[in-house]
């Protein structure tokens, strides 16, 4: 064409080699601006392509370790509730094992509690009350013994317009004003009932008015105390009567056949005589042909039928060989002091009769077993003689070992349950709670196939079996102490195996590191340059497309060589 440049062969040559030259360059510069040799699939298909998958799952594993990641703060939230937990469980075993301590270092203390709430009650001597058995005038006798063992008794008599308040404060203030304060009473701001109790770990009975009128059952039971009482006989006659017994164990006097001796448990009951330390005659006139009769609660009942050799050990194994007997109370012998022991071994027992029963008239009898106060009378009054001819004498203890400590044990235990529920109900992390009963899934691969189950568990109180603690026997003591064990076993157990899942997690985790790691290396192998390289090979094709100028400039002068002809 007329406008065609006509260059010569050489020169075209020399043009086309920087035109590629130039190109090199272009695409040398890419890489190193890029830092990559494959920057499209133009560039290497199967490069770009298994690149591009190793960073895809290499992207889907990052997505996972955040998730794993969050399965270890779960799982670090739980440990910490788990630490807390088996704190405040300690502290309950310590509650528990304090409680054992006092009941063991102490008899514990006598103490009735009603179940009426008595604080808008006015007048109990009204009718309106809802008995007519408590009048003006009627009596409550209270007895139990001194710090000498003696016998002590107070009286106090009713007043029109007595409310339970009054009652309580006339039974504190006259043992307070006559005796030293062996017995108190109250009335429970928080439920109203009558609380009656002993201290310094000695019994007490209410009931038995020498002269005047007592109250009777219908009025213990309008005051909230008449599950305690029975019927007690002295021959014909018949009272109501409470005994309450501190402790779980009756134990008698130490009994002597003479100054200096004690009696052995093989020695004869019937027809001996026994004394105190004082030489006081303290068991008396119990003859052959008579029966002794124990009876828990006025049902379950064992006998030991008297002959002329019956000795204490006759008596006390054939009351302990009745099965239905000696699962819920027990009799022993203690050689060392010669005394006569009655045990009650389930909190079921509220109070155990010892009934004598005679075919005889024995004119003057009185029944004990030695025990009660120093001259070994079960019943802390002055026992009436009576002419019993076929009827019965029967004395009736009712059991408590319950103590203001144990009542705060007891309290104290509560709280902690409310501790354990609170703090199990706070141990959570995004909503998922290992301590309720939760449980936390953590997946170690793109398709969810590899994963790990970390199974909760529910240590709430109810769920640790940690019920409300009533510390009231060494029965009920020993029963928590053992849940508590088991608590402490539960969850040491729990947190051995959170303990062993998060290393399992965190093992994964340092896995799943090095395995993204792995794939990005690996993606870029496959298309990172090499810069070092690529600066090298820059460098060379600089030089060559100076070269590649200076060789078209010379092709240039054989065109120029004609303007000369000129």
């Amino acid at each position: 064409m007329a406008n065609d440049v006509v260059l010569g062969a050489a020169m075209r040559s020399n043009l086309l080699s920087l035109q590629n030259t130039q190109r090199t360059i272009d695409a040398t510069q890419l890489r190193l601006a890029t830092g990559k040799k494959i920057n499209s699939a133009l560039d290497g298909p199967q490069s770009f392509f298994t690149s591009q998958s190793l960073n895809n799952r290499a992207s889907d594993l990052t997505r996972l370790l955040d998730g794993i990641g969050q399965s270890i703060r779960t799982i670090e939230e739980a440990d910490a509730g788990v630490t807390a937990l088996s704190k405040l469980v300690e502290q309950a075993s310590s509650i528990v094992n304090s409680a054992r301590d006092e009941l063991a270092a102490t008899d514990g203390e006598a103490r009735m509690v009603g179940n009426v709430d008595l604080r808008n009650v006015t007048d109990i001597t009204a009718a309106a009350f809802g008995t007519t058995n408590m009048a003006a005038g009627d009596q409550i006798r209270i007895a139990t013994t001194n710090d000498a063992g003696a016998q002590i008794s107070q009286t106090i008599t009713l007043s029109a317009g007595d409310s339970a308040y009054t009652l309580a404060a006339k039974i504190t203030d006259q043992f307070a004003d006559l005796a030293n304060g062996e017995i108190k009473a109250s009335i429970n701001a928080a439920t109203g009932f009558l609380e009656i109790s002993s201290t310094g770990g000695r019994s007490f009975k209410i009931g038995d008015v020498a002269t005047g009128t007592q109250i009777t059952t219908s009025g213990y039971n309008a005051l909230g105390i008449g599950r305690y009482v029975e019927l007690e006989s002295r021959g014909t006659a018949t009272f109501a009567s409470a005994q309450i017994n501190a402790g779980n164990t009756i134990k008698s006097i130490s009994l002597y056949e003479a100054p200096g001796n004690l009696v052995d448990v093989g020695d004869t009951i019937v027809g001996s005589t026994f004394t105190n330390a004082s030489g006081t005659t303290v068991v008396t006139g119990i003859t052959a042909t008579e029966t002794i009769r124990f009876q828990i609660n006025n049902g379950t009942a064992a006998t030991a039928a008297l002959t002329a050799a019956t000795t204490w050990q006759d008596v006390i194994d054939q009351v302990n060989g009745n099965p239905a007997f000696n699962t819920q109370v027990r009799l022993g012998w203690d050689d060392n002091s010669g005394q006569f022991t009655i045990t009650s071994l389930l909190d079921s027992v509220e109070n155990v009769s010892m009934i004598l029963t005679t075919g005889s008239s024995t004119a003057g009898r009185t029944f004990n077993l030695g025990l009660g106060d120093t001259l070994g009378n079960l019943d802390p009054f002055t026992a009436t003689s009576v002419a019993l001819t076929g009827q019965t004498f029967e004395n009736v203890i009712g059991f408590n070992s319950s103590t203001e400590a144990l009542d705060q044990y007891s309290k104290d235990f509560n709280t902690i349950r409310e501790q354990i529920d609170a703090l199990v109900e706070d141990a959570q992390y995004r909503g998922v709670n290992l301590l309720r009963g939760d449980n936390l899934t953590t997946f170690f691969n793109e398709d969810s196939s590899n994963r790990l189950v970390t199974e909760g568990a529910t240590f709430t109180s109810d769920g640790l079996g940690l019920t409300v603690a009533n510390f009231i026997s060494s029965e009920a003591i020993e029963e928590m102490a053992n849940v508590v064990f088991q608590a402490q076993q539960e969850v040491r157990s729990f947190g051995s195996s959170l303990a062993n899942n998060l290393s399992i997690i965190q093992t994964r985790r340092d896995f799943t590191e090095q395995t993204i790691n792995t794939l990005k290396a690996g993606a870029s192998d496959l298309t990172d340059a090499d810069l070092n390289e690529e600066g090298a090979n820059l460098l060379a094709l600089q030089t060559a497309q100076q070269l590649g100028v200076t060789s078209l400039s010379l092709a240039s002068q054989s065109q120029q060589s004609v303007l000369r002809l000129f």
